[in-house]
């Protein structure tokens, strides 16, 4: 691998020189950033735990990698300047681990909203095992329907007062010449 410094800039208030780099890598997978790092810290004449890599990219198809970096005079302004994930992404500092919280009791799944409007039913009678039923005739479109007779306000579910409130609001859409009265 050969590495060639494209740019150097001395920054004295950081106390660090910033550098572009190049490496050429022919017949050689892309360098690892700890490598870099060591590559450049031999170039740049200066200890391997003051380098800082800032990003390093590769091209597809090509044997290059290009990326910039920062050196400083010690460890210690490295790490007062530096962000944390840059300095993990180095291994300059270990990674905080978060501790594991208990786990939490889960939240009954929520009830959806057809199932609550409706009430509970009683629970279901023991019946007998039917004979396979035959489908029932449907009545004809022409046949009239059956009226039931209108039950008390205290009888009513609130269903069938769904239920009447619909038909009623057929029979009003329905224009009088069209009706048909059951005889």
């Amino acid at each position: 691998m050969q590495l060639e410094v494209l740019q150097r800039k001395e920054n004295p208030l950081l106390k660090r020189v910033e550098v572009t780099f190049k490496a050429t890598h022919k017949a050689e997978p892309t360098p690892t950033r700890d490598a870099l790092r060591a590559f450049l810290a031999k170039e740049l004449k200066a200890t391997k735990d003051i380098v800082v890599i800032d990003y390093q990219a590769s091209t597809f198809g090509r044997y290059e990698t290009v990326g910039a970096a920062k050196v400083y005079k010690t460890k210690e302004e490295a790490l007062a300047v530096e962000r944390k994930h840059i300095l993990v992404r180095n291994k300059l500092i270990e990674p905080e681990v978060k501790e594991k919280e208990a786990p939490k009791p889960e939240k009954p799944a929520p009830v959806p909203r057809a199932e609550k409007a409706e009430r509970p039913a009683a629970p279901p009678k023991a019946e007998a095992p039917k004979a396979e039923a035959k489908p029932e005739a449907k009545p004809e479109k022409g046949a009239p329907k059956e009226e039931k007779k209108p039950a008390t306000k205290d009888e009513k579910k609130p269903a069938e007062k769904k239920e009447e409130k619909k038909e009623e609001k057929k029979a009003e859409k329905k224009p009088e010449g069209k009706k048909k009265e059951a005889k």
